[in-house]
């Protein structure tokens, strides 16, 4: 029986296949599936079915007799799972078309939904703009045929006025039923094209981006309108024009220009050039030809000034309501080593004078103290030093009362008298303290005599200026000096509105590592508060914190008060006036016009010369040899008393240039300079910091730390005498006249001359003299005595000479015989 027999065997033959598949039954139950081939018939097992020759007995599945011969277990397991796994991506691959196919689907009809959106949209927008514009011509047409209507009735006699006149009463009532019936179709909608919504924002607008992303202005929008509702009438209605004031400062760019008119800028160029000026529209220019553009255009113009920026800070007029008492500030002068800080450290408790380096002051200290009867007193503290001569200028301009220190023992010195001329000079009240008045050599009475040279007569020699005698350090005479001060201060009755914006002085500025820019202000006028906005010089900023004298952080300071301002955008200039202002943007625009101001300014004075003075600067800098120094100072007074001690170095052959000066620590950049033209660093109480120290040792640049003021000068007059050329001087040390001229082979001429005067050396320089005129200079030859070759030759001698590369000697000739010496010179 064959392999078939018994078996109902449903497939398919032919095709292109090397193969063909039949599937086949017994007793109506799946059991293999059959494989032909061209060579041989394989029976691969149903998916699911029993491993073959796993099966039960009389399975075909699991008879290894019924399997195709040459077929392991493996390879028929082997085939059954590729089977399945070509199923299975079958299977995966449809559902995977299948899913792609519905999302194209689902894409397209998005697309379809959202172009019909739009175009509808589109239609409403048109049917909108359209009945809108049918409305105005009705309207229009209504407006002309009642003109009409009634320029008749006008024309005709008043007693045919009566019928037109009911006939004109009845034309509206004739018309009201169309009119109604179109307000009803409108109403529903029928007879705009259902634009209720139209102009507003849809979902799908919101998604898509509008147009193009960006949303129009409701300008944008009306303007679009009126040109719609224009375009529709056939009669453009022109817009009227708006004159506006339009503020011209001294130079303006053009768009800027354009703007303020709320003009087109192409409008503005297109004038400019058909005034023959080819600008664009980035390009500045004058005030003049702004105002024929502006006039042009039919505006009006307003010249203004870029110092208008100035007119928030004018004075504010004050009643006497407002004004009430303040504290009077008083300010210590005197020479230096006089007792100025150790006196006021008596009075304040404190000791100041401990901290600084040298024991002399070289800041304005400034500080507030209460004395034991409750009076308020602010002290300002100035150097005494040569060099602070600009500190005390300042000190004197800002206080109230001067207080002059002079010491008993040593009596007025120049920086007492420059301190009696400073306070003249601002017109303030002076009491004289005599300090030192415990030393064994003390003699007030001398202080006083001398101070009558200078126009200043104390009250004990019937003047009217106060004079107290005390001491530092026993304590004497400070309540007398602190009475002498609060009567001063009652007489002149100081007052000041502490209810306005505050206004105070510069009196030291700082940049400090920590906190930044620090500026120690007095307050003059108003209250300085914790937030306020200000502008001090070329500089401004917002108050963020307030610092008294000792340290401490405060909230408000006012009148007669000195504190610490933290939140300066940049270091401001010792003398410098604090404004508070409203906005940010105004002391802003304030500062930048005082930048550009002080920068124009400097300009224009290096500009000023002319071109015969250039030329004759550049001559004598030829002559003039320079020393180039950097200066770095801890606070800003320093660094200006400093620069002005360089500027008084030198002479008409040397003289010291300041490079750059500044407030802080040495960094990197100050080397850098420092470097590129060859110039030491004088740094005054501050330091280099890490990378500055390791780049100028790298580079080789010199920097030098200094906390005393006598000995950065001492040391910068010392190095520029070495710049000096050093003087020579002639030392005449003997004569010798010719006696005879002798012609010696191999030699040339010699002389025979007498010593005498002096002595004769063979190292010195000698003078041909004929008649005492000097006909040749130089050297000698050869100097014999005798024979033999000698060093010198004493007075009253005989020897030979004969002079390097000159022969033209006489009988009666004298010779002078010198030694030039090099003497090095100093500055004054």
């Amino acid at each position: 029986m064959s392999e078939n027999d018994g078996k109902k065997t449903l497939g398919v033959r032919g095709g292109p296949r090397a193969g063909n598949v039949k599937q086949s039954f017994s007793h109506g139950r799946t059991k293999n599936v059959v494989v032909e081939t061209k060579r041989k018939r394989v029976v691969v097992p149903k998916p699911g079915a029993a491993k073959p020759g796993g099966g039960r007995p009389g399975q075909a599945g699991g008879d290894p007799s019924k399997r195709p011969a040459g077929i392991s277990d493996a390879e028929m397991e082997r085939r059954m799972r590729a089977l399945q796994a070509a199923k299975a991506r079958e299977v995966e691959e449809a559902a995977k078309r299948e899913a792609e196919e519905k999302a194209r689907e689902e894409e397209r009809r998005r697309r379809r939904e959202e172009a019909e959106a739009k175009e509808r949209e589109e239609r409403e927008r048109e049917a909108a703009l359209k009945a809108k514009a049918e409305e105005e011509a009705r309207k229009k047409k209504e407006a002309e045929e009642a003109a009409k209507r009634a320029a008749a009735e006008a024309a005709q006699p008043k007693k045919e006025a009566a019928a037109p006149a009911r006939n004109l009463k009845a034309a509206p009532s004739s018309a009201t039923p169309e009119r109604k019936k179109e307000r009803d179709d409108r109403g529903r909608g029928k007879g705009r094209g259902d634009n209720r919504r139209s102009g507003k924002l849809t979902v799908n607008q919101a998604l898509t981006g509008g147009e193009g992303g960006r949303q129009k202005s409701m300008a944008a929008m009306k303007r679009k309108q009126e040109r719609a509702r224009q375009k529709a009438m056939g009669a453009p209605v022109e817009r009227e024009k708006v004159v506006r004031d339009v503020q011209v400062p001294e130079a303006i760019v053009v768009s800027e220009l354009a703007n303020r008119m709320a003009e087109r800028v192409a409008d503005v160029v297109k004038s400019l050039m058909k005034m023959g000026m080819m600008v664009t529209q980035n390009q500045t220019i004058d005030a003049d030809t702004a105002e024929l553009i502006v006039e042009e255009f039919g505006h009006n113009i307003q010249r203004v000034s870029d110092a208008d920026v100035e007119d928030v800070l004018q004075q504010v007029e004050e009643s006497d309501d407002d004004l009430k008492p303040r504290p009077p500030v008083v300010t210590i002068m005197g020479h230096v080593d006089h007792g100025k800080t150790s006196l006021l450290d008596a009075i304040r408790n404190a000791k100041v004078v401990s901290g600084e380096a040298g024991g002399i002051t070289q800041h304005i200290g400034a500080y507030q103290v209460t004395t034991d009867n409750g009076a308020v007193l602010s002290f300002l503290d100035t150097p005494g030093h040569a060099a602070f001569t600009s500190m005390r200028s300042r000190g004197a301009q800002v206080t109230d009362i001067v207080v002059l220190v002079v010491a008993a023992d040593d009596s007025v010195m120049p920086q007492t008298i420059e301190a009696i001329n400073h306070a003249k000079a601002a017109e303030v009240p002076m009491i004289v303290a005599i300090n030192k008045i415990d030393r064994p050599a003390a003699d007030p009475q001398k202080v006083r005599a001398e101070l009558l040279q200078h126009e200043v007569i104390v009250e004990e020699m019937s003047g009217d200026v106060q004079d107290v005698e005390v001491s530092a350090i026993t304590g004497q005479g400070l309540d007398e000096l602190l009475d002498a001060i609060a009567l001063q201060a009652e007489i002149l009755e100081l007052k000041a509105n502490p209810d306005r914006a505050a206004e105070g002085a510069v009196i030291e500025a700082q940049l400090d590592v920590g906190r930044g820019p620090v500026a120690t202000v007095l307050v003059q006028k108003g209250t300085l508060k914790q937030g306020d906005i200000f502008v001090v010089g070329e500089q401004y900023g917002k108050v963020r914190a307030l610092v008294d004298d000792k340290g401490a952080r405060v909230k408000e300071a006012g009148p007669s008060v000195p504190v610490e301002v933290l939140g300066l955008n940049g270091t401001p200039e010792a003398g410098d006036v604090l404004n508070v202002v409203e906005t940010e943007a105004q002391a802003r625009e304030i500062a930048e016009y005082r930048h550009n101001a002080a920068k124009e300014k400097r300009a224009a004075a290096g500009a000023a010369a002319t071109l015969e003075q250039l030329m004759q600067k550049a001559k004598e800098d030829e002559n003039v040899q320079e020393l180039p120094i950097l200066v770095k100072a801890d606070v800003q007074g320093s660094a200006e008393a400093i620069v002005q001690a360089m500027e008084k170095i030198g002479n008409e052959e040397v003289r010291v240039r300041v490079l750059h000066y500044g407030v802080g620590a040495i960094t990197e950049t100050d080397v850098g300079l420092a470097e590129a033209s060859g110039a030491p660093i004088m740094g005054f109480n501050v330091r280099a910091n890490a990378s500055a120290r390791n780049t100028a040792n790298q580079k080789g640049v010199e920097i030098r730390y200094y906390s005393v003021i006598y000995d950065l000068v001492d040391d910068v007059k010392a190095a520029a005498s070495g710049l000096l050329s050093a003087e020579i001087r002639e030392n005449f040390i003997g004569y010798a006249q010719i006696k005879e001229v002798f012609k010696v082979t191999g030699v040339g001429k010699v002389a025979g001359c007498l010593v005498t005067e002096g002595v004769a050396r063979r190292s010195a320089g000698v003078r041909l003299l004929r008649d005492n005129v000097v006909i040749h200079e130089g050297t000698l030859k050869t100097l014999k005595r005798f024979k033999d070759e000698v060093k010198e030759v004493l007075s009253g001698q005989e020897c030979g000479m004969a002079f390097e590369n000159y022969d033209d000697i006489r009988p009666d000739d004298v010779i002078e015989i010198f030694e030039r010496e090099e003497i090095e010179r100093k500055l004054d």
